[in-house]
């Protein structure tokens, strides 16, 4: 059974160490003291890269390769860290607020096979950017908190199909 997220979420973090924020359902911990969730929350810290990501998540989680949700939204992220793509199981990836400046850094989540809910937004996601993304990871089911529609998947393909999706 798994519980609430691990919540390390508004604590000025640059590096993956600190206790997690107390939620409103309790943590549930395993008899070697780590947390049992497949969530993982580090939004709004300043965390620039994952090193260590691994280690804490280990550290952390009873079964970290279960790990399914994780946001990373509003830090100082600029690049898709390989260490991401590590995780087989992640289906929900919050990055928006990040300064991922490079559309093909989206590239590299087409490696994750479970991954339906996906988050950009800015600077990357303006309409055609949609279509690139789309076209790039065509198991999503959301981008930026809007469902992907039939009609998008149609023209996505097109694009792709077409090399219109070039960008760098």
């Amino acid at each position: 059974m798994y519980g609430a997220p691990v919540d390390l979420s508004f604590k000025c973090l640059n590096a993956l160490t600190e206790e997690p924020n107390q939620g409103l359902r309790p943590l549930k911990r395993n008899a070697e003291k780590k947390f049992c969730s497949r969530s993982l929350r580090l939004n709004n810290n300043i965390i620039t890269d994952l090193s260590g990501f691994n280690d804490m998540v280990s550290a952390f989680l009873s079964e970290p390769s279960q790990l399914a949700w994780v946001d990373l939204s509003f830090n100082d992220i600029s690049h898709i860290d390989p260490v991401l793509v590590e995780l087989k199981e992640l289906r929900v990836l919050y990055l928006h607020g990040n300064s991922i400046c490079n559309l093909s850094e989206v590239d590299k989540l087409g490696a994750l096979p479970f991954l339906h809910t996906l988050t950009l937004h800015e600077p990357l996601c303006v309409c055609v950017c949609r279509g690139y993304v789309i076209a790039a990871l065509p198991h999503l089911k959301k981008l930026d908190f809007s469902a992907v529609t039939r009609q998008e998947r149609i023209m996505a393909q097109v694009w792709h199909r077409h090399g219109n999706l070039g960008y760098s």
